[in-house]
């Protein structure tokens, strides 16, 4: 059973304590913060925006995720004795000592944040993250915000891609626990995937923490532990209503000998050992019975033993579960073995059998999921690790943090590059709906400005299309950021997983199909205000235009 909520809180704002503590950044946040403190600007109010720039996977979109773990990181900001004892080593020797002082009274009471919700759809170039607050401060929170949110937010939109690939009827676990790259890596991926549409988890300490629901049967290593049917203890079960104790072994093999009999398979094929775990496993779990059948042959042993064993739990009044494939072709097997389950469900009179479930496993990608959708398959179940949390097809989301505002002045990054150019001054975030309901258009605003009016024209200038205006129409506006962290205090109650992963699939269905395609979506439009337009223009225009300083 998961913990509580408060428990579960109480739990994962331990983890990051420990996990992220302020001094887990980058050196040079300490340098440039006491370069402010030697100035005199430390106290100044800053404002932040975290984004990234392009869609993850060449896909139409993102979800965001990380938020909560970002909240109780801000909460919990605070240097401590040893940091500050380990940065005077790492820091100049002639960094002057009152910096260090300065240091031990830092937190966040004076930082706010406003977020977009965690499990939304997001865009490239959207600020998902607001940080204001002192200077110095909201510069020494960069890197941790961005370790947060970074991986999750790309796990999650993974996980989102998979879901799409399988469709909704297919069931997905998440195995990704010791592919994962490190213990937290394993179990942010349990925890994201599972937002972004994945249905359980083999992690049990996702389980405990984050309510993720937690399934799990063998491996080959406990089929291949037995040999003999001398290993089966005890021998004997209880019927599920009650009863004398039947002898488990005889009766197995007995069917056993029938079932070979059905489906044509010799005798001498069957592996002994391979019977013994089923066996086993059976008497220890007689209403959780899903063995994995493909260690030795799936047709010659594997599943000729699942039938004898399954049939002996059915005779007793137990259900079995299922089996598990994690070999061949898992479309062509899985349709052989339902094909066997009619065939003893019919036979035999057993309609136990028309509910066995059949998971598959095995090197499982977006593009095997996807494959499986076109082919006839029996597949109940998928189980996910390796592609899934290492993200093979793109390791890093690439979200970055930068300045946009200091002391009421529009500050832009403004190079070479114009698709690292910034936009400046603090803003809100519109998301425009056509009258479907379907979102088409993100729209960045200045702060002070009034919020775009449903069934009224404006003009905004989409990112990266030059100067040419664009005239839209909202069906529907929506306010996509919230105020969630004020002077130092949750303004909103934390996210659980589970209201995450709701908001995710509203999200997500929300969507037009062309945003959704796995392979060439179209491109989202993210645009921005007319006033945001003409202050781009004029803050570009201060920091190109002939700048006279040296001969003043």
């Amino acid at each position: 059973m998961a913990a509580s909520t408060d428990q579960a809180y109480l739990a994962m704002e331990h983890s990051v304590r420990s996990r992220v503590p302020p001094i887990l950044t980058d050196l040079y946040q300490f340098t440039m913060a006491y370069a402010y403190w030697r100035a005199g600007r430390h106290n100044e109010h800053a404002v932040f925006e975290l984004f990234f720039r392009e869609n993850p996977f060449d896909g139409g979109f993102s979800l965001f995720a990380g938020l909560t773990d970002c909240l109780l990181f801000l909460r919990n900001f605070h240097f401590s004795e040893e940091d500050i004892k380990y940065l005077q080593t790492v820091l100049p020797p002639d960094t002057d000592p009152t910096f260090f002082s300065f240091l031990t009274t830092l937190d966040c009471s004076a930082v706010s944040i406003s977020s977009v919700p965690e499990g939304s759809t997001v865009f490239a170039r959207v600020p998902l993250l607001e940080v204001s607050g002192p200077l110095a401060v909201v510069q020494l929170l960069e890197t941790s915000l961005l370790c947060l949110v970074n991986y999750a937010s790309l796990v999650c939109s993974n996980a989102a891609r998979f879901r799409l690939a399988a469709g909704p009827k297919l069931k997905l676990i998440e195995l990704g626990l010791r592919r994962a790259q490190g213990p937290d890596g394993g179990l942010s991926a349990s925890r994201y995937s599972h937002i972004g549409g994945f249905d359980m988890t083999s992690n049990v300490m996702a389980g405990l923490l984050f309510g993720v629901p937690v399934s799990g049967t063998m491996a080959h290593s406990y089929v291949t532990s037995f040999s003999s049917l001398e290993e089966v203890w005890p021998r004997v079960m209880i019927p599920s209503d009650g009863g004398e104790r039947v002898d488990v072994v005889t009766l197995t093999i007995g069917w056993l000998k029938r079932i070979c009999q059905l489906l044509g398979v010799k005798s001498e094929h069957v592996h002994e050992g391979e019977l013994t775990a089923f066996l086993s496993f059976g008497i220890a779990y007689p209403q959780n019975f899903l063995p994995v059948i493909d260690t030795y042959s799936v047709k010659s042993s594997g599943l000729p033993c699942f039938c004898a064993v399954a049939l002996t739990l059915c005779e007793l009044g137990y259900q079995p579960v299922g089996v598990r494939l994690d070999s061949g072709d898992l479309c062509k097997l899985s349709v052989e073995v339902r094909s066997v389950f009619l065939q003893c469900c019919n036979h035999f009179e057993i309609k136990q059998f028309l509910s066995l479930i059949i998971i598959g496993s095995n090197g499982v990608s977006e593009q095997s999921l996807g494959d499986l959708k076109k082919k006839k398959s029996e597949i109940d179940m998928m189980g996910v690790g390796t592609h899934l949390v290492t993200c093979t097809h793109q390791p890093s989301l690439g979200c970055v943090y930068k300045l946009v505002e200091v002391s009421g002045q529009p500050k832009i990054k403004f190079t070479e590059d114009p698709e690292k150019t910034t936009l400046p001054g603090s803003k809100n975030v519109y998301r425009l709906l056509d009258t479907e309901g379907h979102p088409f258009l993100d729209l960045l605003c200045l702060s002070e400005e009034p919020p775009p009016v449903a069934g009224v024209s404006m003009q905004c200038h989409l990112l990266g299309h030059g100067n040419t205006p664009y005239c839209v129409t909202p069906g529907q506006v929506i306010k996509l950021r919230q105020n969630v962290f004020s002077k130092g205090q949750l303004t909103l109650p934390l996210s659980s997983v589970a209201e995450s992963k709701a908001r995710a699939q509203i999200c997500i269905h929300s969507l037009h199909p062309r945003y959704k395609c796995l392979q060439q979506p179209d491109t989202y439009t993210v645009a921005m205000s007319e006033k945001l337009y003409l202050l781009l223009c004029d803050v570009k225009a201060k920091n190109t235009s002939a700048n006279n300083f040296l001969l003043q």
